[in-house]
C-alpha cells in the first residue's frame, strides 16, 4: 500500500500508510469521549480515501460518487448524496477535513487590490508578473465548464497554462457569450474550445447552445465536447443516474469522472496545442524580464520595506 502515490498527509505521514483502524483512531481524537458510529466511520474513511486517491480539491458530488461506486458505503440515491454531504460538513467543522479540500467556486468577494505602500506593491508586482504564454503559440485555447464547483477544481490546471476558464452555470446569457466571442475574434489565430459538462439532455443542449451563439456573434473556432461523452461512460465505467428526461436514458454528471482523471484530461487538451520551442522561449524571456524588474526595484527606486507615508 505504501508504494501507491498519496495526495494527502496526516502530519508528515502519507495517508495511504495508515490502516483504516489507524485512520479512525486519528479521527476519534477529534471527538474524545464520544465513539464514532460504525456507519459514520465507514463514510469518513471513504471520504479521506477518495481525496487521497484523486487529490484535492474534489466536489462534494465527486466524493459521493466515489463513496457510492468504489467504497459502497452509501446508496445510489439523493439520500446517499446528502449523507456524504452532511459528513463532509461535519468533518470540516470538526477541523478534521481542511476546507480547501472541497471545491466551491460559487462565492467570491469583490474588493480592489490595495497595498501598505509602494514597496509592497512592487514586491507583489515582481511575483505576479507573467508573460502572455499564448502570444507566440500557433493556437488559442479556452476551457468551458458547466458548473462552478468543477471550475474550482480545474482552475489549478488552467491557471498555470494561462488558459481562460469559462463557467456557464446552465444556459449562458447573450451578454456573456458576446463577451467571449469578442475575445476569440481578437486572437487572429485558430481557436479551440473544450467543453466539460454533464451527459444528459440539458447538459448536451447547453454545449450546443454555447457553440451556436458564439458562431452567431461571428466567432470562428473548433469546438469539442471533451467530457462527458459516450465513450468515456463506457471506457471508464462511470456511475450513472436516472435522467430527468426518461427518453434520454442514463445520465452522467461531470463530477462522476474522478478528479485526478478530469484534471489530467484538461491538461492534455491544453498541452496538445503547446509548441514546446515557443513555450521555452516565452519562459526564457519572462525570466529575463523578472530580473529587469528586480534590478529596477533594488537599484533605482530607493524604497525601504514597511514604509510609512
Amino acid at each position: 500500500m505504501g508504494d501507491i502515490m498519496s495526495n494527502v498527509k496526516i502530519g508528515d505521514k502519507p495517508l495511504n500508510n495508515f490502516s483504516n483502524d489507524e485512520l479512525l483512531e486519528w479521527m476519534q481524537s477529534y471527538k474524545p469521549g464520544i465513539k464514532i458510529r460504525d456507519n459514520t466511520a465507514k463514510i469518513w474513511i471513504a471520504i479521506f480515501r477518495s481525496l487521497d486517491e484523486q487529490g484535492p480539491p474534489m466536489t462534494v458530488r465527486g466524493v459521493f460518487y466515489n463513496c457510492e461506486n468504489v467504497y459502497r458505503v452509501v446508496e445510489k440515491s439523493e439520500n446517499g448524496y446528502r449523507r456524504v454531504q452532511n459528513q463532509v460538513l461535519t468533518l470540516r467543522r470538526l477541523g478534521i477535513l481542511p476546507y480547501h479540500f472541497i471545491a466551491d467556486n460559487t462565492r467570491w468577494v469583490r474588493k480592489p487590490h490595495t497595498y501598505s505602500g509602494l514597496y509592497s506593491y512592487l514586491e507583489e508586482s515582481k511575483k505576479a508578473y507573467r508573460r502572455a504564454l499564448w502570444q507566440n503559440q500557433n493556437d488559442y485555447v479556452e476551457i468551458w465548464c458547466e458548473k462552478d464547483a468543477i471550475a474550482g477544481m480545474l482552475h489549478d490546471v488552467t491557471e498555470p497554462w494561462d488558459v481562460p476558464l469559462y463557467v456557464v452555470r446552465g444556459f449562458a446569457s447573450e451578454t456573456y457569450i458576446n463577451m467571449a466571442a469578442e475575445q476569440i475574434k481578437k486572437q487572429n489565430k485558430p481557436a479551440y474550445i473544450y467543453y466539460f459538462g454533464d451527459w444528459d439532455k440539458s447538459g448536451v443542449n447547453i454545449s450546443k447552445d454555447i457553440e451556436k451563439k458564439l458562431r452567431g456573434f461571428g466567432a470562428r473556432f473548433n469546438f469539442e465536447r471533451a467530457a462527458v461523452n459516450k465513450e468515456q461512460i463506457k471506457e471508464w465505467n462511470l456511475p450513472t443516474r436516472i435522467a430527468k428526461d426518461k427518453k434520454w436514458g442514463d445520465a452522467v454528471e461531470i463530477d462522476a469522472i474522478p478528479a485526478n482523471k478530469l484534471r489530467a484530461l484538461v491538461k492534455d487538451v491544453i498541452t496538445n496545442h503547446i509548441d514546446e520551442r515557443a513555450y521555452r522561449e516565452t519562459l526564457r524571456v519572462e525570466n529575463l524580464e523578472r530580473k529587469t524588474l528586480e534590478s529596477l526595484f533594488n537599484d533605482n527606486l530607493g524604497l525601504v520595506p514597511n514604509e510609512v507615508t
